[in-house]
């Protein structure tokens, strides 16, 4: 296998897959240690979680240099993403044991309560976007609830797949309480159905979540999806104009617009939308893009070519279908998968911008006819992951907030995601949670006790 730096485009290798005997071995081991780990006292689980945090600050600059080199992301914010996961691993450190405390609940018992128990091996198949991230937030709350992770990364990050896992051996945990194991889909569907595994998360597309989301029902598994988004990004008439175009600029570019709950359709009301396409686009030809590795780098290449290909395909077809080109929309002319920051206006229900995901730094602009028209239009999509409203008016976007068909959605803030806040999404971006206490609570056997 080989994989290849998306900015210079040079080939590097990755490991060979898992061999049947190295399958084996590792759903064994994974067995073995969670009849050790669930035993393990919740302090001292703490305070290995707590030594992964310092592992990972430790690594900060090497982890961030692997993700550039793997997947373009820019020094500066694999750095931020390495602290986030570090002060991840801290938080569940110290609020679990509150998060998963015994519940009383009155009934004709003398004693009536739930009680929270892990359930077993998680099997987490996770993108490469965000390569650390989106692994931290499942295993921090996963692990800290007693249970035992198998991580198939994506194939393009190895290397990161690699250093997680030993983040957590050198941190102290057992061997088997996370493993890192190289397979391919077909064998992934061989681990879904192993009996060892106990349930299992999917963060990736849609058409990924509906496989996966099948092969865990045949085997009656629990399954946690994080798919895709096309998050809005409602602007209403008093709105700051140029403050929020340069934050919808922000929120659209995140991690190169590769992420799921990056802003894409940016619903404007019509009597602002001409100034602010202006002043997004202004924003948008602002940010540097470059080497990752350079420390005034905005926004990096794509991670792949066949992504960059998919994303130049649905400009291509916006464009045709009547979106106006603002600026951009074109791949950048150097060695490397960039693409130009890009804004299109006059996108319309119907159109490639509006209906799918686009996974890059192309901005749909869509004019609504006041906030009612701006929430048909949000909801007017498969859909459901997050949403954003720009607004002076706090008591209107709450209004607006309880309509909208979103897992979360952000007032006056980009949307993120938050340890201490359940994420995930309805109707085609998923179902179940992640962080905070319903999603520490995905993964365990709610118990109720009844005593007389």
């Amino acid at each position: 296998m080989s994989c290849i730096d998306p900015t210079t485009e040079e080939v590097f290798e990755s490991p060979a897959l898992f061999s049947a005997q190295q399958i084996a071995g590792a759903l064994a081991g994974a067995a073995e240690a969670f009849e050790l780990w669930r035993a393990t006292p919740m302090a001292e689980r703490g305070r290995l979680m707590k030594g992964v945090a310092a592992e990972l600050r430790r690594d900060r600059d090497g982890l961030s240099r692997l993700m550039a080199k793997e997947m373009g992301k820019p020094v500066t914010a694999g750095e931020q993403e390495v602290e986030k996961c570090a002060w991840t691993c801290d938080y569940f450190a110290e609020h679990a044991a509150g998060l998963l405390k015994n519940e009383t609940i009155a009934t004709d018992a003398s004693h009536s309560y739930l009680r929270y128990d892990p359930i077993g091996a998680v099997f987490a198949i996770m993108p490469w976007n965000f390569p650390l991230w989106q692994v931290f937030r499942f295993a921090a709350p996963s692990l800290m609830a007693g249970n035992v992770a198998i991580l198939k990364h994506a194939p393009n990050v190895p290397g990161c797949a690699a250093a997680i896992e030993a983040s957590f051996l050198r941190a102290g945990f057992p061997r088997g309480v996370f493993t890192n194991v190289v397979l391919s889909n077909e064998q992934a569907a061989e681990v879904i159905a192993h009996p060892v595994v106990r349930a299992v998360t999917l963060t990736g597309s849609g058409r990924a979540g509906k496989a996966v989301g099948a092969e865990a029902g045949r085997a009656l598994k629990k399954v946690v999806l994080e798919l895709g988004g096309s998050d809005p990004f409602i602007v209403l008439e008093d709105a700051d104009v140029e403050a929020v175009a340069r934050a919808a600029a922000g929120a659209r570019c995140i991690n190169a617009g590769q992420s799921c709950i990056a802003a894409k359709r940016f619903i404007v009301d019509r009597s602002i939308a001409e100034d602010f396409t202006y002043h997004m686009a202004e924003a948008m030809r602002a940010l540097k893009v470059g080497d990752p590795l350079d420390r005034q780098t905005a926004l990096g290449p794509l991670a792949r070519l066949d992504l960059l290909e998919n994303l130049a395909d649905q400009v291509r077809r916006t464009l045709d279908a009547g979106g106006r080109l603002v600026c951009g929309g074109k791949r950048v002319a150097r060695t490397g998968y960039f693409y130009e920051p890009t804004v299109i206006a006059d996108v319309r229900p119907g159109m490639a911008a509006f209906e799918e995901e686009t996974f890059g730094p192309v901005a749909a602009i869509v004019e609504a006819a006041g906030a009612d028209d701006a929430l048909r239009l949000a909801n007017q999509s498969q859909y459901g992951l997050g949403a954003s409203i720009w607004t002076k008016d706090i008591e209107r976007a709450e209004a607006l907030a309880a309509r909208i068909e979103t897992g979360c959605v952000f007032v006056n803030s980009a949307v993120k995601s938050d340890a201490r806040l359940p994420f995930g999404g309805i109707k085609e971006s998923g179902y179940g949670r992640e962080l905070g206490a319903a999603g520490i609570r995905e993964f365990v056997n709610v118990k109720t006790v009844w005593v007389k």
